[in-house]
């Protein structure tokens, strides 16, 4: 069985960059941008910081750049710019974002071998020539680290789990209220 791997590796890629997005529907302005841990990481944060990411790394690393954002260029940008919106940022508009650099990044996917050489600028002189294979399986992995965090965020908003919809990836009348004392009841002897 002949197995196309760049086409695995792209569907992969989709599949964390749609449960990245999903974690948004139907949460409110507020909650989609309020910081739930103390390191202020936030739903629609994570979208912004994704879009910076697959930009640099489909678009510099391989000399097709993306357009201008401000957060990443600008020498006077606030502090950790790229994970979190500002007011004037609109979810819209983030997600928009986000959608074209996909389609900017698929594009540079499609254009190239997996063997294609470019240089991730940001990384150190050692390591910073790389194959788009290798810059593929990075980007997949921190996509799905960070909609994993998109899953606990809005699962602390309001209990919505799953990957893509309620019941997708885990039983959708389980009792995990009776899950969670059982867990507690356990770990209360180890205080």
């Amino acid at each position: 069985m002949l197995v196309d791997v760049k086409a695995d590796l792209l569907a992969y890629l989709n599949e964390g960059r749609d449960a990245l997005l999903f974690k948004l529907d139907g949460a409110s302005e507020y909650d989609v941008r309020r910081p739930l841990v103390p390191t202020g990481t936030n739903l629609l944060g994570l979208v912004k910081h994704m879009a910076g990411v697959e930009s640099g790394y489909f678009g510099a690393t391989f000399g097709r750049p993306f357009e201008h954002l401000p957060w990443i260029d600008a020498d006077d940008a606030a502090e950790n710019a790229d994970m979190w919106a500002t007011a004037e940022e609109s979810r819209d508009a983030i997600v928009g974002l986000y959608r074209r650099v996909q389609a900017h990044a698929n594009a540079t996917i499609d254009a190239l071998e997996l063997n294609a050489v470019g240089e991730v600028p940001w990384w150190g002189p050692d390591r910073r020539t790389v194959t788009l294979h290798r810059v593929l399986v990075h980007v997949t992995a921190e996509v799905h680290r960070h909609a994993g965090h998109a899953d606990i965020l809005r699962e602390l908003v309001d209990g919505a789990v799953g990957r893509r919809a309620p019941g997708d990836n885990l039983p959708a009348d389980y009792e995990w209220g009776e899950y969670h004392d059982r867990l507690e009841s356990v770990a209360q002897q180890f205080r």
